[in-house]
């Protein structure tokens, strides 16, 4: 049964990639049309512009001078295609913005019209002036690059194989950045300029079986697979992205203009700025990074607390819990809190207890919206008289207690939160039963939601 388990196990493993296993290649297939990305969409699904904007592309390098690592060290190839200015000329032809001029090339293209002139002279004679149009000229430059290609920011994996049976997962996340600025052709000014990071994503995933089913009989079986994010599909959706800022930066610094009016641009600037926001609070590994302003906050818990004393069989009975935070830094928290509940041991031993709790608290990533945090400190406990308690029992206790906790930010106000902790009375008379050296304690679970009060000086925080 537990190779079936762990066989089973594998095989839903690479069913989680079905999609690339299940397509894998077997024969030869014919050209196609080039991939879109996301960012093409939302290029071609821009409005429409005023006026196209006549712009010249000399070089959109790679600038990384980096070459394809391998697991061995590198090899002579780059990193990342030489293309990029064939591919930002694409980008800005599917975005219908701009009027896209040769400027790459140049070269060629003046031989090619001095040919035309030439030939032109030849067949017509000279009492025929021959004439060429006019080139176009460019009011915006498009300059930038490539600029860097970060392999292995995260890499990782997870596997596991008990008896021959066994599977594995690993990836590895690399990053392109591009930046792309625009020039104005009269003055030299640089009217815009735009950075575009991407992440690259490669993935293996296997599966395998290593067993003597009996005697001189062994049974070996292996599955898996490989899939890695094309690098140049990553070029081509930052350069994209890239242009798409640059459009719309353009239009809130009055470059140019979208042919819907003011009211197509505000959508658009809406959602860019919005979008925009959310990038500038998201770092390096996808964690985003947010300023908690408040300074107080109020909490209401409900949960359970469970005795461990000199009585076996405990039950969990409810609690409620209503504390005050006081944030002193970005870390460290002053937390003072009310608490009801029953410690139960069934017929042997029911008592009700209050207690009030002062802890200093520790969250360890002040800046995210899910963050672990511990505590600790100490406090004073009441217990309550009832049928089973004996004369002279103690009614106050001096206690301490640490726990941890998880926290989970729905906004700047509100918040939720996960905790457990245990008390320890420094006492053995908790439960009116003096029984060995150990002093009885108990353990706090609870739920609960915070409100922030408050707001702190930002400069404070930081």
């Amino acid at each position: 049964m537990t190779y079936r388990t762990l066989l089973y196990v594998s095989i839903l493993m690479l069913f989680a990639g079905c999609g690339t296993y299940f397509n894998q290649p077997v024969d030869f297939t014919d050209a196609r049309i080039g991939e879109n990305t996301q960012a093409t969409s939302r290029l071609k699904s821009l409005p429409e512009p005023q006026e196209k904007v006549v712009v010249g592309v000399y070089n959109f390098r790679d600038l990384t001078g980096q070459y394809k690592p391998t697991e061995v060290g590198s090899t002579f190839s780059t990193a990342v295609t030489q293309g990029g200015t064939a591919i930002l000329i694409n980008a800005l032809e599917d975005s219908g913005w701009f009027t896209t001029i040769e400027r790459e090339n140049i070269g060629n293209l003046l031989n090619e019209r001095n040919i035309i002139r030439s030939t032109r002279q030849e067949y017509q004679g000279a009492q025929t002036k021959p004439s060429v149009p006019p080139l176009l000229f460019a009011g915006v430059l498009l300059e930038g690059g490539i600029v860097s290609y970060d392999s292995n920011i995260v890499t990782g994996g997870m596997g596991a194989r008990y008896f021959g049976v066994g599977g594995s997962t690993q990836y590895r996340q690399d990053r392109v950045t591009v930046y792309l600025r625009a020039i104005s052709t009269s003055n030299g000014k640089i009217l815009k300029n735009v950075y575009v990071s991407k992440t690259i994503l490669s993935q293996a995933l296997d599966a395998n079986l290593f067993k003597y089913v009996k005697f001189q009989r062994l049974l070996e079986a292996e599955v898996g697979f490989t899939r890695n994010e094309p690098v140049q599909l990553a070029v081509t959706e930052a350069i994209e992205k890239a242009v798409e800022g640059l459009i719309v930066e353009g239009i809130e610094e009055n470059l140019w203009h979208a042919r819907d009016g003011a009211d197509a641009e505000a959508e658009l600037l809406k959602d860019y700025n919005e979008e925009k926001e959310e990038a500038e609070l998201t770092k390096l590994y996808n964690r985003k990074y947010i300023s908690r302003e408040y300074s107080h906050s109020l909490g209401l818990s409900l949960g359970g607390a469970l005795n461990n004393s000199d009585y076996s069989a405990s039950e969990l009975r409810p609690s409620f819990k209503v504390d005050y935070l006081y944030r002193m830094s970005r870390y460290l928290s002053l937390n003072v809190s009310a608490n009801s509940f029953e410690l139960n041991n069934g017929d042997l031993y029911k008592r009700k207890f209050a207690s009030i709790d002062t802890n200093l608290g520790f969250t360890f990533l002040p800046n995210d919206d899910l963050t672990p945090f511990a505590y600790g400190g100490a406090g004073i406990l009441f217990g309550f008289e009832n049928d089973q308690t004996p004369e002279n029992a103690e009614s106050t206790f001096f206690k301490a207690q640490y726990g941890l906790g998880l926290e989970y930010f729905i906004n700047q106000k509100i918040s939720l939160k996960l905790f457990a902790d245990q008390n320890m009375t420094f006492s053995d008379d908790l439960d009116y039963l003096r029984n060995g050296k150990r002093d009885d304690y108990y353990f706090n679970f609870g739920f609960g939601v915070s409100f922030t009060l408050g707001v702190k000086n930002k400069m404070q925080l930081n």
